[in-house]
């Protein structure tokens, strides 16, 4: 068997071409580029805190949806907290609603920003409320935020009403609908609210404040004082 063997000269010329390609490829496609947002009926949806373990004293995230008005998927009871009782899980919903209950069929978006690999829907007990969050998973992906309350307590499963300037969407790929659906918001808390166009999902460093200028002392004032009157030699005795 024949090995070729190439001149220096060839090895230093197909080294600069693979140099180049590396810098001039494309990079990666960021997910916000990848996936678009799409409305939906919020009516036919209902975010839940299902209770978890053997004893339920934890919560997941479960969105319940509505696809036709065959039979109802979902009842939900009066007062704060909202007692919701799940009624697809009585029967063959196929067809008839869809289930969201994990990261597979859910995640966070902000904007153009999807947050799928950066943040997580965990619902968690605070005082005598239990709280939706999207928590970030790495460093710097932006502040924990509240979606979501039961605003209160108690056993069983709750209804989950969303904070302001949060709603559900639909993950798109393509025009085409997906089975994933969209935490969604218009802009980061504390933000103006901006079109949701693609952007990246690295957050700034925040910048370290500004050291203290030092005040210069205020120069004498130029308004003469009034002059003192001149001395009185005392009287000389004779």
């Amino acid at each position: 068997m024949t090995l070729s063997v190439f001149p220096r000269a060839g090895l230093a010329a197909l080294t600069l071409v693979a140099t180049s390609l590396a810098i001039t490829s494309p990079a990666p496609v960021r997910a916000s580029a990848l996936f678009a947002a799409a409305e939906v009926d919020q009516q036919n949806f209902l975010m839940v805190a299902a209770p978890i373990g053997s004893k339920g004293e934890k919560s997941q995230l479960n969105i319940y949806e509505q696809l036709k008005p065959v039979r109802p998927c979902f009842e939900v009871g009066e007062g704060t907290p909202a007692p919701v009782n799940p009624l697809l899980a009585t029967f063959d919903f196929t067809g008839i609603c869809s289930r969201y209950i994990d990261a597979n069929g859910y995640s966070v978006r902000v904007g153009g920003q999807d947050l799928a690999s950066s943040y997580r829907l965990m619902v968690t007990r605070s005082g005598g409320d239990m709280l939706l969050l999207a928590f970030p998973t790495k460093a710097g992906a932006g502040p924990e935020m509240v979606v979501a309350r039961t605003r209160g307590s108690a056993p069983g499963f709750l209804k989950l009403q969303l904070e302001p300037g949060w709603r559900l969407m639909r993950r798109q790929f393509g025009g085409r609908n997906l089975g994933h659906l969209y935490v969604y918001a218009d802009s980061w808390p504390g933000t103006a609210a901006t079109a949701a166009q693609p952007q990246p999902t690295t957050v700034e460093a925040a910048q370290p404040p500004t050291a203290a200028v030092p005040v210069k002392e205020a120069a004498p004032s130029s308004v003469q004082q009034p002059l003192a009157p001149p001395a009185v030699p005392p009287a000389t005795k004779l």
